[in-house]
């Protein structure tokens, strides 16, 4: 039986997030090497040693402003078959709308930055009324994939993914790029662990995904309707020590998918029910070519919630993951792990000392394939270290391996 070694486990202190820190941390990070990069509300982080040491990175100053402002989500990966690096940044609405930003950085110490600015306007003149939020982003061997929700004020209207090549992101000239979009399905989770077609999937009921497909060499979207296990939303609690509930926030969207040896994984939070006495982590494989559930090997516990997971394969096609756990007896902690065979091995990296005092937490996390060590894991996690205020979020970086 295989276990779960930690390689590195590292907090990041004030002065690598200079305070600019949230407990709806929403961290994102990519890794080459000893070269590290880390993003989060709102703030990044860069280390050249493996995360010994970490430069803060200003997403407010370190790029021209654009729209209203540096806003919030941000996104990084690495692409070895490139040797770039992707930053994706929110930015506020101004009037209707706001941007959000795809920057490059070809120097592998981060020294420098261009990028591509997207507005819903920009991209199709009735979409001038929309503003972007929430953004995931993954690879394919060519091209680099983003998705958003788009709102109109505080009312979410439509689902777009954007299809952008990796050799024109790479060359930074002009590029032709593509985009899909849906007013049926929301919060649209890519899978990490592509190939040659980029899958998705979102909700169509508390039973039923529908699954999409994207391939390198179409223009067409193929989607298929999967029926999984009931499970419950609602209201999320997990009341920790003092009665701290950290899932005030927590909702069912769809936040882990990956695609390892065949099998499509989706995770994500789901209500206690029949079964399950606590919030826990939904989990649904698929198989690649027939579109058939293979196995639910959901993760939960009798008395503490796991909730927030994210997945990735290594190259070996090992399913691993990161998510939080917490209630019951326990404040908020960061776990990572992997799925051996049917069952899961999990790991604390770190506990927080304190629970959130608004009751606030999330809201998606990554794990991702480290470069060149694919049979290892980079995964971004964060706790709350001496109290509840901004200054007490201390973020992680996690790189872990079977052991």
């Amino acid at each position: 039986m295989a276990n779960v070694l930690l390689l590195k486990n590292v907090g990041l202190s004030d002065t690598a997030t200079s305070v600019d820190t949230s407990t709806v941390g929403e961290p994102s990070l990519g890794a080459n090497g000893n070269n590290v990069y880390v993003s989060g509300n709102w703030y990044a982080s860069r280390s050249t040693n493996g995360g010994s040491s970490w430069t803060h990175v200003s997403p407010f100053t370190e790029l021209p402003s654009v729209a209203g402002g540096f806003c919030c989500d941000q996104v990084v990966e690495y692409v070895p078959s490139h040797d770039i690096w992707i930053w994706v940044l929110q930015y506020i609405r101004q009037g209707a709308q706001n941007a959000f930003r795809v920057a490059i950085s070809k120097n592998p110490t981060f020294g420098t930055w261009y990028w591509w600015d997207f507005t819903p306007g920009g991209v199709n003149n009735t979409f001038s009324n929309l503003w972007f939020d929430y953004p995931d982003l993954a690879l394919t061997r060519s091209n680099a994939l983003i998705t958003f929700n788009a709102f109109n004020g505080e009312n979410w209207q439509r689902a777009l993914v954007f299809r952008l090549p990796l050799n024109g992101l790479a060359s930074g000239g002009a590029f032709n790029y593509q985009y899909w979009s849906t007013t049926n399905n929301g919060s649209l989770r890519l899978v990490q662990g592509a190939t040659d077609a980029m899958y998705w999937a979102s909700h169509n009921s508390l039973s039923q995904l529908r699954l999409f497909r994207w391939a390198d060499n179409s223009n067409t979207i193929n989607w298929w309707d999967v029926n999984v296990n009931a499970w419950n939303d609602g209201s999320y609690s997990a009341p920790g020590p003092g009665g701290l509930n950290w899932l005030g926030r927590a909702d069912s969207r769809i936040t882990g998918a990956a695609l390892s040896a065949g099998v499509l994984t989706f995770l994500w939070t789901a209500n206690n029910g029949p079964n399950r006495p606590v919030p826990y982590v939904r989990v649904v494989r698929i198989n690649e070519t027939t579109k058939a559930v293979v196995g639910q090997p959901d993760i939960w516990n009798q008395t503490s919630a796991f909730a927030y997971p994210a997945a990735a394969p290594n190259a070996q096609g090992v399913l691993g993951v990161t998510m939080f756990f917490g209630g019951g007896p326990r404040h908020p902690g960061h776990v990572v792990g992997f799925l051996d065979g049917n069952s899961w091995r999990l790991i604390l990296t770190a506990v927080s000392s304190h629970g959130p005092a608004d009751g606030k937490w999330g809201d998606y996390l990554d794990c991702r394939r480290h470069n060149p060590n694919g049979n290892t894991w980079v995964a971004a996690g964060f706790t709350l270290q001496g109290g509840q205020d901004r200054k007490n979020v201390e973020p992680r970086y996690v790189q872990f391996a079977l052991q």
